[in-house]
Protein backbone atom coordinates (compact mmCIF):
# COMPACT_ATOMS: atom_id res chain seq x y z
CA UNK A 1 0.00 0.00 0.00
CA UNK A 2 1.53 4.00 -0.91
CA UNK A 3 1.52 5.45 2.28
CA UNK A 4 -1.09 8.01 1.01
CA UNK A 5 -3.39 5.13 -0.28
CA UNK A 6 -6.72 4.19 1.62
CA UNK A 7 -8.47 1.49 2.28
CA UNK A 8 -12.12 0.73 1.15
CA UNK A 9 -13.59 1.23 4.65
CA UNK A 10 -11.89 4.25 4.65
CA UNK A 11 -13.20 5.67 1.15
CA UNK A 12 -16.76 4.01 2.58
CA UNK A 13 -16.09 6.64 5.41
CA UNK A 14 -15.40 9.83 3.17
CA UNK A 15 -18.60 8.60 1.37
CA UNK A 16 -20.51 8.81 4.24
CA UNK A 17 -19.69 12.50 5.21
CA UNK A 18 -19.26 14.40 2.03
CA UNK A 19 -22.68 11.94 0.62
CA UNK A 20 -24.31 15.59 0.07
CA UNK A 21 -21.53 16.73 -2.34
CA UNK A 22 -21.09 13.50 -4.92
CA UNK A 23 -23.66 11.94 -7.04
CA UNK A 24 -23.75 8.77 -8.37
CA UNK A 25 -24.25 7.78 -12.17
CA UNK A 26 -26.86 5.45 -10.90
CA UNK A 27 -27.64 3.99 -14.69
CA UNK A 28 -23.83 2.84 -15.22
CA UNK A 29 -24.36 1.52 -11.96
CA UNK A 30 -27.48 -0.71 -12.58
CA UNK A 31 -26.32 -1.39 -16.29
CA UNK A 32 -22.94 -3.40 -14.43
CA UNK A 33 -24.50 -4.52 -11.26
CA UNK A 34 -24.02 -8.39 -10.33
CA UNK A 35 -26.64 -9.33 -7.97
CA UNK A 36 -25.32 -10.77 -4.77
CA UNK A 37 -28.85 -12.41 -3.94
CA UNK A 38 -32.38 -13.74 -5.49
CA UNK A 39 -34.05 -11.09 -7.51
CA UNK A 40 -37.35 -10.96 -6.11
CA UNK A 41 -40.53 -9.71 -8.44
CA UNK A 42 -43.85 -7.92 -7.14
CA UNK A 43 -46.99 -10.14 -6.89
CA UNK A 44 -47.58 -13.70 -5.73
CA UNK A 45 -48.25 -16.70 -6.89
CA UNK A 46 -51.42 -18.70 -7.24
CA UNK A 47 -52.12 -22.24 -7.05
CA UNK A 48 -50.92 -23.20 -11.00
CA UNK A 49 -47.65 -20.90 -9.93
CA UNK A 50 -48.52 -17.74 -12.09
CA UNK A 51 -47.59 -14.77 -10.88
CA UNK A 52 -50.26 -12.44 -9.89
CA UNK A 53 -49.04 -8.71 -9.77
CA UNK A 54 -50.47 -6.02 -7.86
CA UNK A 55 -52.82 -3.70 -9.04
CA UNK A 56 -50.50 -0.45 -8.45
CA UNK A 57 -46.79 0.10 -9.26
CA UNK A 58 -44.30 2.16 -8.85
CA UNK A 59 -42.54 5.41 -11.43
CA UNK A 60 -39.70 6.81 -10.67
CA UNK A 61 -40.57 10.93 -10.37
CA UNK A 62 -37.08 12.16 -11.51
CA UNK A 63 -36.26 9.27 -13.95
CA UNK A 64 -32.85 10.78 -14.26
CA UNK A 65 -29.15 9.90 -15.03
CA UNK A 66 -27.73 10.40 -11.71
CA UNK A 67 -28.96 9.94 -8.23
CA UNK A 68 -27.83 10.78 -4.49
CA UNK A 69 -24.84 8.79 -3.00
CA UNK A 70 -26.27 6.15 -0.48
CA UNK A 71 -26.06 5.72 2.88
CA UNK A 72 -23.72 3.05 4.12
CA UNK A 73 -24.02 -0.21 6.12
CA UNK A 74 -21.54 -3.04 6.86
CA UNK A 75 -23.57 -6.31 7.52
CA UNK A 76 -23.67 -7.30 11.19
CA UNK A 77 -22.37 -11.32 10.37
CA UNK A 78 -20.98 -11.24 7.36
CA UNK A 79 -17.93 -9.21 5.46
CA UNK A 80 -19.93 -7.20 3.42
CA UNK A 81 -20.86 -3.51 2.86
CA UNK A 82 -24.19 -2.14 1.20
CA UNK A 83 -25.09 1.04 -0.14
CA UNK A 84 -28.74 2.13 -0.09
CA UNK A 85 -30.07 4.83 -2.48
CA UNK A 86 -33.15 6.67 -1.95
CA UNK A 87 -35.01 7.87 -4.89
CA UNK A 88 -38.45 9.61 -5.44
CA UNK A 89 -41.55 7.41 -6.69
CA UNK A 90 -45.05 8.09 -7.54
CA UNK A 91 -47.78 4.90 -6.97
CA UNK A 92 -49.82 4.23 -10.04
CA UNK A 93 -52.05 2.17 -11.25
CA UNK A 94 -50.61 -0.92 -13.57
CA UNK A 95 -53.80 -1.08 -15.57
CA UNK A 96 -53.40 2.45 -17.09
CA UNK A 97 -50.58 3.93 -15.61
CA UNK A 98 -52.99 6.49 -13.89
CA UNK A 99 -51.61 8.13 -10.92
CA UNK A 100 -52.72 7.60 -7.24
CA UNK A 101 -51.88 10.64 -5.32
CA UNK A 102 -54.13 10.34 -2.11
CA UNK A 103 -54.70 7.66 0.52
CA UNK A 104 -56.64 7.45 3.89
CA UNK A 105 -56.44 11.07 3.81
CA UNK A 106 -52.93 11.77 2.89
CA UNK A 107 -50.94 12.80 0.03
CA UNK A 108 -48.78 9.98 -1.47
CA UNK A 109 -47.65 12.08 -4.48
CA UNK A 110 -43.70 11.99 -2.88
CA UNK A 111 -42.99 8.62 -1.76
CA UNK A 112 -39.54 6.77 -1.57
CA UNK A 113 -38.08 3.90 -2.88
CA UNK A 114 -35.01 2.11 -1.24
CA UNK A 115 -32.38 -0.20 -3.23
CA UNK A 116 -29.75 -1.59 -1.91
CA UNK A 117 -26.55 -2.30 -3.93
CA UNK A 118 -23.94 -4.82 -2.50
CA UNK A 119 -20.34 -2.78 -2.60
CA UNK A 120 -18.50 -5.68 -1.20
CA UNK A 121 -20.15 -9.45 -0.63
CA UNK A 122 -18.50 -11.04 1.55
CA UNK A 123 -14.57 -10.05 1.65
CA UNK A 124 -14.83 -10.08 -2.08
CA UNK A 125 -15.40 -6.50 -4.27
CA UNK A 126 -18.65 -6.91 -6.42
CA UNK A 127 -18.78 -3.12 -7.48
CA UNK A 128 -15.68 -2.39 -9.49
CA UNK A 129 -16.29 1.31 -10.06
CA UNK A 130 -18.31 4.16 -9.47
CA UNK A 131 -19.16 7.17 -12.07
CA UNK A 132 -19.87 10.31 -10.12
CA UNK A 133 -19.95 14.11 -10.03
CA UNK A 134 -18.52 16.00 -7.33
CA UNK A 135 -19.84 19.30 -6.34
CA UNK A 136 -17.41 20.28 -3.96
CA UNK A 137 -13.49 21.03 -4.32
CA UNK A 138 -12.55 19.99 -0.83
CA UNK A 139 -13.59 16.51 -1.53
CA UNK A 140 -12.05 16.40 -4.97
CA UNK A 141 -8.75 17.67 -3.63
CA UNK A 142 -8.86 14.56 -0.87
CA UNK A 143 -9.53 11.84 -3.08
CA UNK A 144 -7.28 12.78 -5.63
CA UNK A 145 -4.30 13.55 -2.72
CA UNK A 146 -5.56 9.67 -1.66
CA UNK A 147 -4.72 8.49 -5.17
CA UNK A 148 -8.20 7.56 -5.63
CA UNK A 149 -8.94 10.22 -8.63
CA UNK A 150 -6.50 10.27 -11.48
CA UNK A 151 -8.10 13.61 -12.86
CA UNK A 152 -5.80 16.96 -12.07
CA UNK A 153 -8.33 19.87 -12.29
CA UNK A 154 -11.37 20.47 -10.46
CA UNK A 155 -14.16 20.56 -12.73
CA UNK A 156 -17.82 20.39 -11.55
CA UNK A 157 -19.29 19.70 -15.03
CA UNK A 158 -17.35 16.50 -15.64
CA UNK A 159 -17.78 12.69 -14.45
CA UNK A 160 -15.19 10.92 -12.37
CA UNK A 161 -14.60 7.33 -11.96
CA UNK A 162 -13.40 6.30 -9.08
CA UNK A 163 -12.03 2.44 -8.82
CA UNK A 164 -12.61 0.63 -5.99
CA UNK A 165 -11.46 -2.65 -7.20
CA UNK A 166 -7.80 -1.63 -6.56
CA UNK A 167 -8.29 -0.41 -2.82
CA UNK A 168 -7.08 -2.73 -0.25
CA UNK A 169 -10.11 -3.77 1.83
CA UNK A 170 -8.64 -3.66 5.24
CA UNK A 171 -6.22 -1.03 6.44
CA UNK A 172 -2.81 -2.27 7.42
CA UNK A 173 -2.96 0.05 10.58
CA UNK A 174 -6.37 -1.10 11.55
CA UNK A 175 -7.49 -1.28 15.47
CA UNK A 176 -11.00 -2.81 16.75
CA UNK A 177 -12.94 -2.10 20.04
CA UNK A 178 -12.75 -5.19 23.01
CA UNK A 179 -16.25 -6.91 22.51
CA UNK A 180 -16.06 -7.99 25.93
CA UNK A 181 -20.17 -7.04 27.76
CA UNK A 182 -21.59 -6.44 24.06
CA UNK A 183 -23.19 -9.58 23.51
CA UNK A 184 -25.47 -9.61 26.79
CA UNK A 185 -26.08 -5.88 25.87
CA UNK A 186 -27.08 -6.82 22.65
CA UNK A 187 -29.20 -9.53 23.54
CA UNK A 188 -31.05 -7.19 26.69
CA UNK A 189 -31.98 -4.78 23.54
CA UNK A 190 -33.20 -7.05 21.53
CA UNK A 191 -35.22 -8.88 24.00
CA UNK A 192 -36.66 -5.80 24.95
CA UNK A 193 -37.19 -4.57 21.08
CA UNK A 194 -38.91 -7.75 20.10
CA UNK A 195 -41.61 -7.46 23.10
CA UNK A 196 -42.23 -3.80 21.65
CA UNK A 197 -42.18 -4.35 18.24
CA UNK A 198 -44.94 -7.30 18.17
CA UNK A 199 -47.04 -5.29 20.75
CA UNK A 200 -46.99 -2.78 17.93
CA UNK A 201 -47.24 -4.61 15.35
CA UNK A 202 -50.99 -3.68 14.22
CA UNK A 203 -50.37 -0.05 16.46
CA UNK A 204 -50.42 3.05 14.96
CA UNK A 205 -49.32 6.36 17.24
CA UNK A 206 -50.54 8.48 14.18
CA UNK A 207 -53.17 6.53 11.97
CA UNK A 208 -56.47 4.77 12.76
CA UNK A 209 -57.27 1.12 12.01
CA UNK A 210 -59.16 1.39 8.92
CA UNK A 211 -56.24 3.99 7.58
CA UNK A 212 -54.33 1.72 8.40
CA UNK A 213 -56.57 -0.90 5.72
CA UNK A 214 -56.75 1.36 3.53
CA UNK A 215 -52.42 1.89 3.49
CA UNK A 216 -52.45 -1.75 3.11
CA UNK A 217 -54.79 -1.75 0.15
CA UNK A 218 -52.62 0.39 -1.27
CA UNK A 219 -49.40 -1.14 -0.41
CA UNK A 220 -48.07 0.97 2.30
CA UNK A 221 -46.62 0.44 5.91
CA UNK A 222 -48.03 2.04 9.11
CA UNK A 223 -44.80 4.36 8.29
CA UNK A 224 -45.67 4.90 4.99
CA UNK A 225 -43.38 2.60 3.33
CA UNK A 226 -44.14 1.41 0.26
CA UNK A 227 -44.25 -2.52 0.92
CA UNK A 228 -45.27 -4.66 -2.42
CA UNK A 229 -45.77 -8.47 -1.80
CA UNK A 230 -42.79 -10.12 -3.74
CA UNK A 231 -41.93 -13.72 -4.79
CA UNK A 232 -38.60 -15.37 -6.39
CA UNK A 233 -38.68 -15.16 -10.23
CA UNK A 234 -38.34 -18.88 -10.62
CA UNK A 235 -40.98 -21.39 -9.73
CA UNK A 236 -38.28 -24.41 -8.40
CA UNK A 237 -34.72 -23.58 -7.21
CA UNK A 238 -33.60 -26.80 -8.80
CA UNK A 239 -34.44 -25.99 -12.44
CA UNK A 240 -33.37 -22.85 -11.52
CA UNK A 241 -29.61 -24.11 -10.72
CA UNK A 242 -29.89 -26.18 -13.82
CA UNK A 243 -30.78 -23.71 -16.62
CA UNK A 244 -28.32 -20.92 -14.81
CA UNK A 245 -31.13 -18.37 -13.62
CA UNK A 246 -29.39 -19.02 -10.11
CA UNK A 247 -25.71 -19.95 -9.13
CA UNK A 248 -24.79 -20.61 -5.81
CA UNK A 249 -21.60 -19.50 -3.30
CA UNK A 250 -20.07 -20.04 0.18
CA UNK A 251 -20.75 -17.33 2.20
CA UNK A 252 -19.00 -17.23 5.75
CA UNK A 253 -20.99 -16.38 8.65
CA UNK A 254 -19.43 -14.72 11.78
CA UNK A 255 -21.28 -14.13 14.97
CA UNK A 256 -20.66 -13.18 18.36
CA UNK A 257 -21.87 -15.03 21.87
CA UNK A 258 -21.15 -15.68 25.28
CA UNK A 259 -19.86 -19.06 26.97
CA UNK A 260 -23.74 -19.76 27.54
CA UNK A 261 -25.51 -18.92 24.16
CA UNK A 262 -23.92 -18.98 20.92
CA UNK A 263 -25.56 -16.11 19.37
CA UNK A 264 -28.35 -13.93 19.05
CA UNK A 265 -30.27 -16.03 16.75
CA UNK A 266 -31.24 -18.71 19.57
CA UNK A 267 -33.66 -16.23 20.88
CA UNK A 268 -37.21 -16.65 19.89
CA UNK A 269 -39.40 -14.55 19.24
CA UNK A 270 -41.22 -11.94 21.98
CA UNK A 271 -44.58 -14.31 20.72
CA UNK A 272 -43.16 -17.51 21.04
CA UNK A 273 -41.89 -17.00 23.98
CA UNK A 274 -45.00 -15.44 26.02
CA UNK A 275 -46.52 -18.44 23.92
CA UNK A 276 -44.26 -20.65 25.90
CA UNK A 277 -43.59 -19.27 29.18
CA UNK A 278 -46.86 -17.14 30.22
CA UNK A 279 -50.39 -17.37 30.83
CA UNK A 280 -52.78 -15.03 29.57
CA UNK A 281 -56.49 -15.24 31.02
CA UNK A 282 -59.85 -13.04 31.64
CA UNK A 283 -60.03 -11.32 34.65
CA UNK A 284 -63.50 -12.13 35.21
CA UNK A 285 -64.11 -15.57 33.52
CA UNK A 286 -60.69 -16.94 34.43
CA UNK A 287 -60.50 -18.44 30.42
CA UNK A 288 -57.31 -18.99 29.41
CA UNK A 289 -56.08 -17.42 25.97
CA UNK A 290 -55.23 -19.66 23.61
CA UNK A 291 -52.11 -18.25 21.41
CA UNK A 292 -51.64 -14.93 23.18
CA UNK A 293 -49.68 -12.17 21.84
CA UNK A 294 -47.77 -9.29 22.84
CA UNK A 295 -50.66 -7.17 21.35
CA UNK A 296 -52.59 -8.36 24.45
CA UNK A 297 -50.26 -7.56 27.65
CA UNK A 298 -51.88 -3.64 27.90
CA UNK A 299 -55.78 -5.23 27.83
CA UNK A 300 -57.29 -4.54 31.06
CA UNK A 301 -59.21 -7.26 30.91
CA UNK A 302 -56.90 -9.68 30.55
CA UNK A 303 -54.17 -10.73 33.24
CA UNK A 304 -50.89 -12.54 33.23
CA UNK A 305 -49.66 -15.52 35.47
CA UNK A 306 -46.26 -17.96 35.08
CA UNK A 307 -47.33 -21.04 32.61
CA UNK A 308 -47.46 -24.04 34.81
CA UNK A 309 -44.13 -26.64 32.76
CA UNK A 310 -44.55 -29.93 32.50
CA UNK A 311 -41.38 -31.91 33.94
CA UNK A 312 -40.28 -32.30 30.50
CA UNK A 313 -39.59 -28.79 29.38
CA UNK A 314 -35.98 -28.34 29.47
CA UNK A 315 -35.15 -24.56 30.90
CA UNK A 316 -31.95 -23.50 28.69
CA UNK A 317 -29.87 -20.34 29.13
CA UNK A 318 -31.75 -18.26 26.64
CA UNK A 319 -35.01 -18.66 29.18
CA UNK A 320 -33.09 -17.60 31.57
CA UNK A 321 -31.77 -15.14 29.87
CA UNK A 322 -35.47 -13.78 28.57
CA UNK A 323 -37.30 -14.74 32.09
CA UNK A 324 -36.46 -11.37 33.69
CA UNK A 325 -37.02 -8.69 31.09
CA UNK A 326 -40.96 -10.37 30.15
CA UNK A 327 -41.70 -10.79 34.40
CA UNK A 328 -40.65 -6.75 34.68
CA UNK A 329 -42.20 -5.78 31.56
CA UNK A 330 -45.42 -7.93 32.20
CA UNK A 331 -45.72 -6.61 36.02
CA UNK A 332 -44.84 -10.07 37.61
CA UNK A 333 -41.65 -8.92 39.36
CA UNK A 334 -40.31 -5.62 39.47
CA UNK A 335 -36.78 -5.98 38.88
CA UNK A 336 -36.31 -2.60 37.66
CA UNK A 337 -34.37 -4.24 34.10
CA UNK A 338 -36.57 -2.90 31.76
CA UNK A 339 -36.07 0.51 33.29
CA UNK A 340 -32.03 0.12 33.28
CA UNK A 341 -32.32 -0.69 29.78
CA UNK A 342 -35.07 1.90 28.74
CA UNK A 343 -32.66 4.75 30.79
CA UNK A 344 -29.40 3.21 28.75
CA UNK A 345 -30.85 4.22 25.17
CA UNK A 346 -32.43 7.92 26.62
CA UNK A 347 -36.03 6.38 26.43
CA UNK A 348 -36.98 8.36 29.46
CA UNK A 349 -40.13 8.45 28.47
CA UNK A 350 -41.19 5.13 28.31
CA UNK A 351 -38.80 4.68 31.43
CA UNK A 352 -41.33 7.31 33.41
CA UNK A 353 -44.59 4.98 31.82
CA UNK A 354 -43.58 1.84 32.61
CA UNK A 355 -42.62 3.13 36.35
CA UNK A 356 -46.54 5.03 36.44
CA UNK A 357 -47.78 2.14 35.54
CA UNK A 358 -46.10 0.01 37.78
CA UNK A 359 -47.60 2.18 40.45
CA UNK A 360 -51.11 1.52 39.20
CA UNK A 361 -51.64 5.11 37.45
CA UNK A 362 -53.95 4.16 34.84
CA UNK A 363 -51.94 5.20 30.93
CA UNK A 364 -54.01 5.82 27.85
CA UNK A 365 -53.18 3.25 24.81
CA UNK A 366 -52.86 6.93 22.44
CA UNK A 367 -49.83 7.46 25.19
CA UNK A 368 -48.31 4.11 25.46
CA UNK A 369 -48.23 3.58 21.57
CA UNK A 370 -46.36 6.98 21.22
CA UNK A 371 -44.32 6.02 24.08
CA UNK A 372 -43.36 2.63 22.77
CA UNK A 373 -42.44 3.89 19.38
CA UNK A 374 -40.37 6.05 20.14
CA UNK A 375 -38.32 4.05 22.94
CA UNK A 376 -38.42 1.28 20.06
CA UNK A 377 -36.66 3.32 17.33
CA UNK A 378 -34.12 4.37 20.45
CA UNK A 379 -33.56 0.76 21.03
CA UNK A 380 -32.87 0.07 17.43
CA UNK A 381 -30.38 3.23 16.89
CA UNK A 382 -28.39 2.39 20.04
CA UNK A 383 -27.68 -1.51 18.61
CA UNK A 384 -27.47 0.14 15.07
CA UNK A 385 -24.44 1.93 16.59
CA UNK A 386 -22.79 -1.10 18.85
CA UNK A 387 -22.71 -2.98 15.35
CA UNK A 388 -21.20 -0.13 13.17
CA UNK A 389 -18.64 1.11 15.63
CA UNK A 390 -17.53 -2.19 17.49
CA UNK A 391 -18.77 -5.05 15.99
CA UNK A 392 -19.38 -5.01 12.06
CA UNK A 393 -15.53 -3.51 11.66
CA UNK A 394 -14.70 -6.55 13.38
CA UNK A 395 -16.95 -9.00 11.36
CA UNK A 396 -15.66 -7.21 8.43
CA UNK A 397 -11.91 -7.86 9.23
CA UNK A 398 -12.40 -11.37 10.36
CA UNK A 399 -14.61 -12.41 6.76
CA UNK A 400 -11.92 -10.35 4.62
CA UNK A 401 -8.51 -12.37 5.59
CA UNK A 402 -10.03 -15.52 7.25
CA UNK A 403 -7.96 -14.61 10.39
CA UNK A 404 -8.55 -12.69 13.75
CA UNK A 405 -6.98 -9.40 14.44
CA UNK A 406 -3.34 -9.45 16.02
CA UNK A 407 -4.37 -8.31 19.18
CA UNK A 408 -6.95 -11.00 19.77
CA UNK A 409 -5.10 -14.01 20.72
CA UNK A 410 -7.25 -17.43 20.53
CA UNK A 411 -6.91 -20.90 19.55
CA UNK A 412 -9.63 -22.21 16.90
CA UNK A 413 -12.07 -25.00 18.60
CA UNK A 414 -14.38 -27.33 16.47
CA UNK A 415 -17.97 -27.29 17.35
CA UNK A 416 -17.22 -30.31 19.66
CA UNK A 417 -14.47 -28.82 21.56
CA UNK A 418 -16.41 -25.98 22.17
CA UNK A 419 -19.41 -28.09 23.86
CA UNK A 420 -17.46 -30.10 25.77
CA UNK A 421 -15.60 -26.61 27.39
CA UNK A 422 -18.53 -24.84 27.49
CA UNK A 423 -22.22 -27.43 28.03
CA UNK A 424 -25.01 -24.76 27.96
CA UNK A 425 -24.08 -23.53 24.52
CA UNK A 426 -26.73 -25.10 21.55
CA UNK A 427 -25.64 -25.37 17.65
CA UNK A 428 -27.83 -25.15 14.61
CA UNK A 429 -26.67 -27.86 12.26
CA UNK A 430 -24.86 -25.17 9.80
CA UNK A 431 -23.09 -24.30 12.34
CA UNK A 432 -21.95 -27.55 13.65
CA UNK A 433 -19.03 -27.34 11.04
CA UNK A 434 -17.97 -23.98 12.47
CA UNK A 435 -14.93 -23.01 13.84
CA UNK A 436 -14.92 -21.18 17.42
CA UNK A 437 -12.89 -19.10 19.59
CA UNK A 438 -12.86 -17.85 23.37
CA UNK A 439 -12.19 -14.02 23.61
CA UNK A 440 -12.82 -13.32 26.74
CA UNK A 441 -16.14 -14.00 28.11
CA UNK A 442 -16.66 -14.00 24.20
CA UNK A 443 -17.62 -16.90 21.54
CA UNK A 444 -16.34 -15.71 18.41
CA UNK A 445 -18.61 -17.99 15.83
CA UNK A 446 -17.25 -18.85 11.80
CA UNK A 447 -18.98 -21.04 9.48
CA UNK A 448 -19.91 -21.46 5.97
CA UNK A 449 -23.63 -21.47 4.47
CA UNK A 450 -24.13 -21.81 1.04
CA UNK A 451 -26.51 -18.92 -0.61
CA UNK A 452 -27.86 -18.40 -3.93
CA UNK A 453 -27.99 -15.31 -6.33
CA UNK A 454 -29.68 -14.62 -9.40
CA UNK A 455 -27.04 -14.01 -12.34
CA UNK A 456 -28.55 -11.63 -14.27
CA UNK A 457 -26.20 -8.81 -14.54
CA UNK A 458 -28.15 -5.47 -14.47
CA UNK A 459 -30.43 -4.50 -12.27
CA UNK A 460 -32.72 -2.41 -14.10
CA UNK A 461 -34.94 0.22 -13.47
CA UNK A 462 -37.58 -2.16 -11.87
CA UNK A 463 -35.52 -3.14 -8.61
Amino acid sequence: MRNNQISLPELIKFFAEYRNNIIINIKHLQENYQRTGIKRVKGVRDEKGELLQPWLQTEYIDNAEYAGMGEFQFNRNTATINMLIKRKVKLTKSEDKTPTLEVAGLLVNDLNSFNNYTIVSDGKINIKSLQVKISSKKAFDWLKEKCVLDAEDFDFHAEYTIQLDNLPLVAANSHYSSIDGLFNQLAELKVLSSIISAYLKKESEIFIAPQLDEFKKHYLSKNTYINFPTTNEYTNIHEALVNGTLDSRLSYKIDIGSQDILNLSKFPSANKFLNRMYRLYDKDSGEIIIKPNCEMVFNENLAVRHRLLSSRTKITKVDEFMKPIFDDFLGLEQNGVVVDILKKVDADILAQLFQDRQTGKQISKQEMVAALSAANTKLEKYVENIYQDKISPLVFYIGCTGLLPDQIKAKPMTAEEAAAKYPNLQFFKNEQEGTFFAVGDNIISIYAKTEYYSKLISVGIDN
